[in-house]
């Protein structure tokens, strides 16, 4: 990962937060990567006093990953704000009778965007998203949950790029070397439930970018037909979760057809 790229992200964050006339940005904090180098570029874009780190564990205490979040924020001095979102979760699984643990995920997962975005809206401030480009292609997202956001620094940055970029920038070393996972449920992990490294997923996704066909990637890459297929079909499959609600076309111009702004 280049420094020139490290550069434009920066000046992509400063843009987008002086361009809306926002006092900063909320990000919601999980102990993992993504976030916290999202974290890390704010805080250079910005500086600590503009940067509003929410970190919303399910339990009171949140574990191993909550406190490495918390580490982090503390030493880049900005603006913590802690809340369980265990009670706020349970209420929703009670009323909607709701045991399916992927349900579940996606409800924890927007529910800590409801309260990011409160925050957001009560200080004036933006949402920056920290969903990368891996996750964005696959679908690997709770739709209106972890990737909802009004700006995504790093959503161009492929899962092995961004690792790449955290080295560069100095990030501690605890976020570059732990197992990702959503933290849906206990022992998920991204991984274990896309059933390829990320190193794979990124080869593939890659190659479909440079314009190989996926029948032209298993003799490029040295990877499986199978695994090819399932990169396409991720992608085929979440093509809704990138874009804006279908509309009948009625009118003269319609949002998301010939209104584009």
């Amino acid at each position: 990962m280049s420094k020139e790229a490290h550069g434009r992200i920066v000046s992509f964050i400063k843009g987008r937060v002086e361009e809306s006339g926002a006092s900063g940005v909320a990000i919601n904090l999980s102990g993992g990567i993504d976030s916290a180098l999202t974290l890390k570029l704010c805080v250079e874009a910005l500086g600590p006093s503009r940067v509003h780190a929410l970190i919303l564990p399910e339990g009171n205490d949140g574990g191993t990953d909550a406190d490495d979040a918390s580490g982090l924020a503390s030493s880049l001095g900005v603006q913590v704000h802690k809340y369980s979102i265990g009670e706020i979760v349970n209420q929703f699984a009670s009323l909607g009778g709701i045991s399916d643990r992927r349900v579940l995920g996606n409800i924890k997962a927007r529910t800590r965007m409801v309260l990011v975005y409160s925050l957001a809206n009560a200080e004036h401030l933006l949402v920056a998203g920290t969903s990368n480009k891996s996750e964005f292609l696959t679908g690997y997202f709770t739709k209106y949950g972890d990737g909802a956001s009004d700006f995504c620094p790093i959503g161009d940055l492929y899962k092995t790029q961004l690792r790449e970029l955290a080295v560069l920038v100095g990030l501690p070393s605890v976020f570059i070397t732990k197992t990702p996972t959503a933290g849906l449920w206990p022992g998920q992990t991204d991984e274990g439930e896309m059933g390829m490294t990320y190193t794979e997923l990124d080869t593939i996704l890659y190659s479909l970018e440079a314009g190989k066909s996926p029948h032209e990637i298993p003799a490029a890459t040295g990877l499986p037909a199978g695994k090819v297929e399932k990169v396409v079909d991720m992608i085929h499959s979440s093509s809704h979760k990138r874009k804006l609600p279908s509309i009948p076309k009625i009118g003269i111009r319609t949002v998301g057809i010939d209104w584009n702004i």
